[in-house]
């Protein structure tokens, strides 16, 4: 089972010192994000301070920008980086993209399987010169335009986002890897990602080895396993903020839990939202305790997924809390 590390940094400096290291730790993918920065620039950055690692956006919200402007931006970053970028792209949420972004949010698994065929596309062919058309609920007609570069690749790896049934089904049908939410567990894997990623498969008729599936698992290793936990807790209740996502905190007996974080955050208070976070959530849904807990629960996804990646606590906690979780992944997991 492969690991994987998103890389959280303070700064553009910090982010190449941490890139660099978890490539010594023998991580095999670095992941960005898209929140306080695009999913793009971290790439672009890390990708001056390794050499062999592969760098994936993870994820790259697909329906802000233009299919154009996601593949021609993949294609110099995978120039940049010497062929190891992996387009890890996501349709976000509802409100994310239409209050935030401005953009259409009806169909959300149709638009996403449409901006995939069409980077893909624009991926192989842009250097051609030749029509690229694609008619759907994301559309292009592409003509008159010749890119002027010469690709690295003619195919970048295109990994997508899923939580749901349908966009994991569209995973398995078309993407070259399933990248999980932060939140999970090995169950949820084995009971709802798994069927549909199979269904998926099977749709698009393709083989199992086709899919690199990547679970996520968010913690911070210590020797008192009861502060990671709540130093874990603030994330566990920004995502059960989220309505979306009641269905999956449901399906792990935390239903009331989350209502009750959805309570405190309508009335603004966020201390309340994470004391309605115990312990025993942060456990089921994190990796999140001491070296031997960590190690448990990580190796719990061995023989239902390719690869787990790793990341720490980022919401409702200090920076300090951050980067010192980060180090302890480095340190606990790091070859």
């Amino acid at each position: 089972m492969h690991l994987d590390l998103y890389i959280w940094s303070d700064s553009f400096e910090e982010l190449g010192h941490v890139a660099a290291a978890a490539e010594r730790a023998g991580f095999r993918t670095l992941w960005s994000a898209e929140l306080d920065r695009s999913a793009f620039m971290p790439v672009a950055v890390m990708a001056g301070t390794t050499s062999e690692v592969r760098l994936g956006t993870g994820i790259a919200l697909a329906f802000p920008r233009s299919p154009m402007v996601t593949a021609l931006t993949a294609l110099d970053l995978d120039e940049m980086c010497a062929g190891r970028l992996v387009l890890g792209l996501g349709s976000g949420v509802r409100r994310l993209n239409e209050a935030w972004h401005g953009v259409n949010w009806d169909r959300p698994v149709r638009m996403l399987d449409d901006t995939v065929r069409i980077v893909r596309a624009l991926v192989a062919g842009a250097h051609e010169g030749r029509p690229i058309r694609h008619d759907g609920a994301v559309s292009i007609d592409l003509r008159g335009y010749r890119r002027a570069f010469e690709p690295r690749r003619t195919e970048i790896p295109v990994y997508l986002a899923a939580v749901g049934d349908q966009m994991t089904r569209l995973a398995g049908r078309t993407a070259d890897g399933w990248l999980a939410h932060e939140l999970g567990s090995p169950e949820y894997v084995r009971q709802r990602i798994l069927p549909n990623i199979r269904t998926g498969l099977a749709k698009g008729n393709r083989e199992r080895s086709r899919i690199d599936l990547v679970a996520s698992a968010c913690g911070m290793v210590l020797a008192d396993g009861q502060k990671a936990m709540r130093n874990t807790a603030g994330l566990v209740a920004f995502y059960a903020s989220v309505k979306t996502y009641t269905g999956f905190f449901a399906f792990h007996g935390f239903e009331d839990e989350a209502l009750r974080v959805q309570a405190a955050f309508r009335r603004g208070d966020i201390r309340g939202m994470i004391e309605a976070v115990p312990d025993e959530m942060v456990d089921a849904l994190t990796i999140s305790g001491t070296p031997e807990r960590a190690r448990e629960k990580l190796a719990a996804y061995e023989g239902l997924v390719d690869t787990v990646k790793l990341s720490p606590p980022t919401h409702f906690v200090s920076k300090e809390v951050t980067r010192a979780a980060q180090q302890s992944l480095i340190d606990t997991f790091g070859g």
